[in-house]
């Protein structure tokens, strides 16, 4: 690394979707020294790869939206629910939020390489393969403002780094709130994920690939399925549950068998997938739903996965990420132009809406209720828009009460679907 550089603006730790986006923002709207660290070597294999459409308008004003339509992901305009002999679909560009009605799906180590690699081209300088080992904030900075002192950053490579800011993109790396002891518990309960990709070779005439399809196990709602179709013929295919249920019974069995019996026990994806090749290994995590004590500190901001995350069912992982990631760096701006901030108010609060809302959801799946909803013959035209602009990603829009109340909406709306 050049010496030059020792000295910089902002630290963003972590080139994912998040710190990719916050790092184009921030070279674009001010004169500012930007360094991002990755510990992993591009391209990598991850999770969370059906975007919703409230990402596109992001990335856009990123400057990958171009770059993002021209590499060939496939195309997605909504979301499919399945359960037994039932099938309900969202089409996202009927919606009640203004805004982008379609997306892709995306496999993640083409699309972070893809977005990293836009950073790298605007003129951003990117160190992979290094991590962050230790900060050492200032002391005694009462008084002072950003350009007064610096933060210490003490890399993998031995390096030290002096920033003045830090914004942590580390994603499940959760570098922050490790070292300053900020994770609290979820309140969501524990539960783990089956996952690989495979060759579907699907030939079902009437499979829509441009929805993601989400499939509810016909003995138990509380576990399901996702099968997330890729232009190239591939799918990513997962199942979640609690370990209890998923595990029960399973304690002999290879991931891949366990992950084969709950996908083929449901009707529509046995028929789907009679054809398809498992020939990637399968994996598996658990107790991935995370917290946060706060989201900020005196010299810092922490973005997506790395602050909260709370469950695959809806993908709202990546779409929270780059939001938090404009949040920030238009607040990152303000800092270093010596306005008065306040990151209670204008980050966490309105970032929590977004999240709060989708936790909303996450917990009426699981306890049946939304299922319920989805699955229902009693289709209101009106709600389902409303539900659908949620389910495409639109959680900020206050114009919309399934957003603003989302828990009352919804008990309310159960009801009406029990008529």
């Amino acid at each position: 690394m050049d010496s030059k550089v020792k000295e910089i603006d902002v630290l963003i730790i972590g080139a994912g979707p998040s710190g990719a986006i916050a790092s184009a923002l921030l070279h674009k709207q001010g004169n500012l020294k930007i360094l991002v660290v990755e510990k992993e070597h591009f391209p990598r294999f991850v999770i969370g790869e059906s975007l919703l459409p409230v990402c596109m308008e992001i990335l856009e004003e990123a400057g990958f939206l171009k770059a993002v339509k021209q590499y060939g992901f496939q195309f997605k305009n909504g979301a499919a629910f399945s359960f037994k002999d039932k099938y309900r679909y969202f089409n996202f560009c009927d919606k009640s939020a203004a805004g982008y009605g379609t997306t892709f799906q995306v496999q993640r180590a083409d699309f972070d390489e893809l977005l990293i690699n836009e950073a790298i081209k605007q003129g951003i300088l990117v160190l992979f393969g290094t991590s962050v080992q230790q900060i050492i904030f200032p002391e005694n900075t009462e008084g002072k403002g950003i350009h007064d002192d610096y933060v210490q950053v003490q890399l993998s490579n031995k390096q030290t780094i002096k920033t003045k800011f830090i914004l942590d993109a580390s994603g499940y790396g959760r570098v922050i709130a490790r070292l300053l002891n900020l994770e609290t518990p979820s309140n969501l309960s524990t539960r783990k994920a089956y996952f690989t990709h495979i060759q579907d070779n699907i030939t079902e005439p009437l499979y829509d690939r441009n929805k993601i399809l989400i499939t509810t196990h016909p003995e138990n709602h509380e576990i399901w399925s996702w099968l997330i179709p890729f232009s190239n013929g591939r799918c990513s295919i997962g199942v979640v549950g609690s370990p209890q249920l998923l595990d029960k019974d399973n304690h002999t069995f290879t991931a891949e068998k366990i992950l084969k019996k709950y996908i083929y026990h449901a009707p529509l994806l046995k028929r789907l997938l009679s054809r398809a090749t498992w020939d990637m290994p399968v994996q598996n995590i658990s107790a991935y739903s995370k917290n946060i004590k706060r989201f900020y500190g005196e010299r810092f901001i922490i973005l997506g996965n790395a602050g909260e995350f709370l469950d695959p069912v809806f993908s709202s992982g990546v779409a929270i990420a780059m939001y938090s990631a404009r949040l920030a760096s238009a607040l990152t701006i303000k800092i270093f132009n010596n306005e008065i901030i306040n990151l209670e108010k204008e980050y966490t609060k309105p970032l929590m809406l977004g999240i709060n809302t989708f936790r909303a959801y996450i917990q009426s799946w699981y306890d049946g209720s939304l299922q319920r909803i989805i699955y229902t013959q009693n289709e209101n035209y009106e709600v389902k828009r409303q539900m659908g602009s949620i389910l495409a990603g639109y959680v900020w829009d206050i114009n919309n009460p399934y957003i603003t109340k989302s828990q009352s909406s919804l008990q309310i709306l159960e009801q009406y679907c029990k008529k």
